[in-house]
């Protein structure tokens, strides 16, 4: 943060977590992706901001319904931050090498959150610029015998996949998963009931048909996709209701669970899976990749994310 500058010192500093903090809002044009992006609560993140534009004596955003914008003075400070953060990377970047070096093989299935990795790879490459990380995306159950070959360091797998020993790796992420459909819609009315869903092996689709089939529901399959866009386009247009991360259900989406009869689907998990390499590299990968899912359950587990907000998954 700025310090308050004394009648007779020199000027306040602006801190390069606080920049780093500015650019991101204004690049995204949202406090809560930007506290996504630097892993920092948005409550944390309106604070620096508010002391930041306190101490400047003037507002740097705009605040509006869906979206902030900059303030002409925060376009003016965002020129001298972008400068001031490349200028601090150079002068790291030259008078420090490295700490930690290596190479690391991560694995992940298509149904772990975009919105997450990016972020967090990002991050890891400007704390550890001298680790290359390699990224496959496959199934689950192919993630773990690529662990097994010895051809991943670490891999991320969801649990419930047909075929698959969920005993393996160590859990990290667990959220509701729950019935979702157009909000006012229809198609939770209709019978049989409807439904978007993706392959047969999914634990989602698995846990949605056991559930019906325990109660007796009839049900049939009316839209099928591997993405959750997909997924999403057969709900909004009130063809089918799905099974989904509560995280995800955002408007025109409501949920359905407690409604129409319709059965609880239990718990969507994601297990951290290592193989035999266990370098430094490896271990401070798998820490940040622990850490993130952390922030994304302190954003999202308590609210209903903006329509703009929420990351996106992929089913299966």
């Amino acid at each position: 943060m700025l310090e308050p500058s004394n009648p007779g010192t020199t000027a306040p500093l602006l801190e390069s977590d606080v920049l780093r903090t500015f650019v991101a809002i204004a690049e995204s044009g949202s406090f809560t992706r930007a506290a996504g992006q630097i892993y920092r609560s948005t409550s944390a993140v309106s604070m620096q901001i508010k002391r930041l534009e306190d101490t400047l004596g003037r507002p740097l955003f705009v605040r509006e319904a869906r979206q902030v914008r900059l303030t002409p003075a925060g376009e003016t400070l965002l020129g001298y931050a972008r400068r001031l953060l490349k200028l601090n990377e150079e002068a790291i970047a030259h008078f420090l090498q490295p700490a930690l070096q290596g190479r690391v093989r991560f694995g992940t299935p298509a149904d772990v959150g975009t919105r997450i990795l990016p972020g967090l790879l990002a991050l890891f490459a400007r704390s550890h610029p001298g680790v290359e990380v390699d990224v496959s995306v496959a199934r689950s159950i192919d993630m773990i015998e690529r662990i097994d070959a010895g051809e991943l360091d670490l891999a991320l797998i969801t649990t419930g996949n047909l075929g698959q020993d969920d005993s393996r790796g160590e859990p990290i992420h667990s959220e509701p998963l729950v019935w979702a459909g157009r909000s006012g819609g229809v198609a939770a009315l209709r019978t049989p009931l409807p439904l978007a869903l993706a392959s047969p092996d999914c634990a989602w689709r698995r846990q949605a048909l056991d559930a019906l089939d325990r109660i007796g529901r009839g049900y049939r399959i009316a839209y099928s996709s591997e993405q959750t866009s997909g997924q999403e386009a057969a709900m909004i247009a009130d063809l089918a209701i799905a099974p989904y991360p509560a995280s995800l259900v955002r408007p025109p989406l409501q949920r359905l669970d407690g409604q129409y009869g319709l059965p609880q689907l239990g718990d969507y998990r994601i297990n951290l899976l290592r193989g035999s390499n266990r370098s430094d590299a490896v271990e401070v990968l798998a820490a940040q990749v622990i850490a993130a899912f952390a922030e994304y359950r302190s954003r999202f587990g308590g609210h209903r994310p903006e329509a703009s907000e929420e990351p996106t998954w992929h089913a299966g």
